[in-house]
């Protein structure tokens, strides 16, 4: 059990992932703080605190997944309520930020969308952030507070190790960007790694060539969010045909968005494993998909914070 001082701190559950806020509260040791949230037939959003937290410090737990906008007008509002209830620091623990691939100008007169966002939970009165794998570990400077930016490489990789260790494996990356993501969970067991060239846009999920040897090997295609899944799923198909055994894909977010999780179920990869930053709906639940749980990696960081030694 972590150590913590439940009379001085208080962990908060907004909509977007309560059974994973739920984990979070019971790896401390806490109850969840009652809320109310109330939605309007507008579609306003009214929150009320419902227990007295002045002079406490606050976890508040909210993924900014879809309902994107929603829920991030969800934060700003319940950070605004925490300001006003008189607490002591507001800690915003994002286990997945969305707007993070809108992370800059790619084509003129284009906005910097995760920077916007960014600014408007610092405006709201957050102090600090927490988050998981950030789609580019630049992103933290979009904020001018403190972040914890964690990584799920070795839950993951111990996982794959435990389950299929005494396989020949290779690690994946599938673009050239993702390679030092797949060095990061390669290192520990002395896997090799293979990356994916693919070709520039217009034809973006045509790949070209795989650099490395995959033949006859267990490959595991290692990204940080899966969407709508075609290029996880390109990835199986070319990673086959240059004469791997089996395909597995891993990732820490699964956004699946689009019906990906029917397409990831009709194609040639054998089992994406991935965290629960998001909660995955009942109908992309099958047999291919195992999650595992973030919940002690992030209880683990609020008690480093909450007592105020290092995370890493």
């Amino acid at each position: 059990m972590l150590k913590v001082d439940g009379d001085n701190l208080k962990v908060f559950a907004l909509s977007s992932n309560e059974p994973l806020a739920q984990k979070v509260a019971d790896e401390l040791g806490v109850p969840l703080t009652n809320i109310g949230l109330q939605r309007f037939s507008d579609g306003e959003i009214a929150i009320n605190i419902e227990e007295s937290v002045r002079g406490v410090t606050a976890y508040l737990v909210q993924s900014t997944v879809d309902p994107v906008n929603d829920n991030i007008m969800e934060l700003l509002i319940m950070i605004d309520a925490l300001k006003r209830s008189a607490v002591k620091t507001i800690n915003v623990v994002m286990p997945y930020f969305g707007y993070a691939r809108q992370d800059r100008k790619a084509r003129a007169r284009e906005p910097i969308t995760a920077k916007l966002v960014a600014n408007l939970i610092v405006e709201a009165g957050a102090h600090r952030l927490t988050t998981i794998d950030l789609h580019a570990a630049q992103l933290q400077g979009f904020f001018n507070i403190p972040i914890d930016h964690l990584t799920t490489a070795d839950l993951l990789a111990s996982y794959v190790n435990e389950k299929f260790g005494d396989k020949d494996i290779v690690i994946v990356s599938p673009d050239h960007s993702g390679v030092s993501r797949a060095r990061d969970f390669a290192k520990d067991y002395g896997w090799p790694i293979a990356i994916l060239n693919r070709k520039p846009r217009p034809n973006k999920n045509k790949i070209s060539e795989v650099i490395g040897d995959v033949a006859g090997k267990l490959a595991i295609v290692v990204d940080d969010i899966i969407d709508t899944g075609y290029r996880t799923i390109s990835s199986a198909d070319a990673l086959i045909e240059a004469g791997a055994k089996e395909v597995m894909s891993c990732a820490t977010h699964g956004v699946l968005s689009a019906h990906a999780s029917q397409r990831i179920a009709e194609s040639a990869i054998s089992q994406l494993i991935l965290t629960d930053t998001i909660q995955l709906k009942a109908e992309d639940m099958s047999d291919k998909i195992t999650v595992l749980t973030v919940a002690p990696m992030l209880a683990e960081a609020i008690e480093a914070i909450q007592n105020q030694h290092s995370i890493h």
